[in-house]
């Protein structure tokens, strides 16, 4: 085993903000991988430094840039990307100014899930929470990826396997219910702010009428008594909203520990997420604002069919041959996957078309169709789980 550092630094600039990153690139050969699952993920990686064996590989797989979170696929294109004059032309206007204005907004999204980054505290928190952030820019263009989507939502997936963490429904269920408490909550607190500016504004009104110098002395030795009146009685509902203050900071204090007691209770000891109780906490926050964010494998996987389903079926980023295939089988893979077993059949079946018509067409070149002819192995197999997998829940 070695002890040398498994990363050299990259100097890129920023396309967003300019500014020049530093990013830790892996080095070639600082790991190894085991056996693939069906659905591609490795399912053990080794690293020849045992100092660095809790880092999953694809925490290197985006780059996020310190200054404005700005993340890409750490890839030959994004490290050349001056050189793109596709990206430089047509992209990078509209990109950078949807990220700016996500940035510059309250209690931006972007922000909350960049600040969040700790790559060496949270290695698999990192990654996953980069590959949000890498999802969220590319939504920002003209014409998204749809292939680029479904690869990011499949990591996010490995990662969650990787961790274990397929999220309990009852634990789901739990914390959609505490969400909602906090939600509710904060309505709370906004409706009593808003009461109190409307009487402020109220009284305000009423004393004006007291004070002003056009209205005649006879008028206004009539109409003072009656404002008097009318202030005292929001002086007094004054005095009764402090009261409201104080019981809803107690309120907060004890929904706070509600939450605290429910989650510890049903989360086995869950590890807390910088100031969060968990790092699916972290994220419930983040998905009241955007809707992309996933939680478990399982959510990861489904958005991962849909984004691979489109791009399936535009055909625009999808080569024929090997990639087409590769394709239609992680479509029939991963449906089965999430229980679509009516589409995992479909897909199946069109991969093992797709993959005996590529073998016929190219049977005089054995390298060119040895890719193509593991997939078909694997697609039969599959398919015949699929098959049995369905009858079962048919019962």
């Amino acid at each position: 085993m070695s002890n040398e550092s498994p990363f050299f630094l990259t100097r890129i600039e920023c396309p967003i903000c300019t500014t020049l990153n530093e990013f830790e690139t892996v080095r070639v050969g600082s790991y190894r991988e085991g056996e693939r699952d069906t659905d591609f993920c490795p399912e053990e990686v080794i690293w020849r430094n045992p100092r660095y064996q809790a880092y999953n590989p694809l925490a290197f797989f985006t780059v996020t840039c310190s200054n404005c979170f700005y993340t890409r696929e750490f890839n030959k294109q994004f490290k050349e990307w001056k050189n793109d004059a596709t990206f430089r032309t047509y992209r990078l206007k509209v990109v950078k100014s949807k990220h700016l204005e996500k940035l510059a907004a309250a209690n931006s999204i972007i922000r909350r899930m960049g600040e969040a980054i700790d790559l060496h505290k949270y290695p698999n928190e990192t990654g996953i929470i980069k590959l949000h952030l890498a999802i969220l820019d590319e939504l920002f263009n003209e014409h998204v990826s749809h292939l680029d989507l479904g690869r990011f939502y499949l990591r996010v997936a490995w990662i969650y396997r990787s961790m274990g963490s397929t999220e309990n429904p009852n634990l789901s269920f739990l914390r959609g219910q505490l969400n909602d408490i906090d939600r509710r909550f904060e309505d709370s607190k906004n409706s009593l702010a808003g009461y109190k500016t409307a009487l402020k504004e109220f009284g305000t009104l009423i004393q004006s009428l007291s004070d002003s110098d056009r209205i005649s002395a006879e008028l206004k030795s009539q109409i003072v008594p009656a404002a008097d009146a009318i202030l005292d009685d929001l002086k007094e509902m004054s005095d009764r909203i402090g009261h409201c203050d104080e019981s809803m900071t107690t309120l907060e204090e004890r929904s706070k520990e509600l939450k605290s007691l429910s989650m510890v209770g049903e989360g086995g000891g869950e590890a807390t997420f910088g100031s969060h109780l968990s790092f699916a906490d972290f994220l419930m926050e983040i998905r009241n604002d955007w809707s992309g964010v996933v939680l478990d494998e399982q959510s990861a996987l489904e958005k991962a069919v849909y984004h691979y389903k489109q791009a399936f079926s535009n055909g625009k980023d999808i080569g024929a041959g090997n990639q087409q295939i590769q394709a239609a089988y992680l479509i029939g893979e991963l449906s089965r996957r999430v229980g679509d077993y009516d589409g995992a059949k479909q897909f199946f079946n069109t991969t093992i078309k797709l993959g005996q018509e590529f073998i016929y067409q190219n049977r005089r070149e054995q390298s060119k169709t040895a890719l193509a002819r593991k997939i078909l192995e694997l697609a039969i197999e599959q398919g015949r789980m699929n098959l049995a997998a369905a009858k079962e829940a048919q019962g």
